[in-house]
C-alpha cells in the first residue's frame, strides 16, 4: 500500500530524480516555457512554486536557499529580478501545464510547463527568432543570386 507516500519516483533513484528536477526547474526559470512529459511537469511544479515564493521574500537568506537548489547563478538572478516581481500580488498558481500530444518514439504524453503571465516575453522571443530567420534567409538568397549571376552571366555572354 502507498499510504502517505507522496511524490513521483519517475523511474529513477533518489539522486538521479533530484538532479533531474533541479535541472528542469532551472530551465523553467530561465526559459519561461519548457516541453517535457506530463509526469515530470507535475513533479516539478511544487519546486518552482516554492522557489518563486522565496523570490517574493527577496531577502539574503531566501537568495541563498534558492542558490542551494538551482544550478546556475543566472537562474537565481532571473528569479529574484524578473520572475518573482511579476507575481507580487498573486498567492500561488504561478505555473500552467498544457498537454501537447504524444511523443513519437515511446508514446509518452508531452506537455508544456510555463510560467503564467509570461506570454509577452515569449511573444518577444518568437518575434526575435522570426526576424533572425528572415534575415538569414535574405542573406542566403543574396548569396545564391550573386553566385548564380556570376556563373550564369559568363555562360550567357559566350
Amino acid at each position: 500500500m502507498r499510504h502517505r507516500n507522496a511524490g513521483y519516483k519517475l523511474g529513477r533513484n533518489t539522486s538521479h530524480r533530484r538532479a533531474l528536477l533541479r535541472n528542469l526547474v532551472t530551465s523553467i526559470l530561465l526559459e519561461d516555457r519548457v516541453e517535457t512529459t506530463v509526469t515530470k511537469a507535475k513533479a516539478a511544479r511544487p519546486h518552482v512554486e516554492k522557489l518563486i515564493t522565496l523570490g517574493k521574500k527577496g531577502d539574503l537568506h531566501a537568495r541563498r536557499q534558492a542558490l542551494a537548489y538551482l544550478q546556475t547563478g543566472e537562474a537565481v538572478t532571473r528569479l529574484f529580478d524578473t520572475v518573482a516581481p511579476r507575481y507580487g500580488d498573486r498567492n500561488g498558481g504561478y505555473l500552467r501545464i498544457i498537454r501537447s500530444g504524444f511523443r513519437q518514439g515511446d508514446g509518452g504524453e508531452k506537455a508544456f510547463i510555463e510560467l503564467v503571465d509570461a506570454e509577452q516575453v515569449l511573444d518577444e522571443k518568437r518575434q526575435k527568432r522570426a526576424e533572425a530567420r528572415a534575415k538569414r534567409r535574405e542573406e542566403v538568397q543574396k548569396a545564391m543570386a550573386e553566385s548564380g549571376k556570376g556563373e550564369g552571366g559568363e555562360e550567357k555572354g559566350e
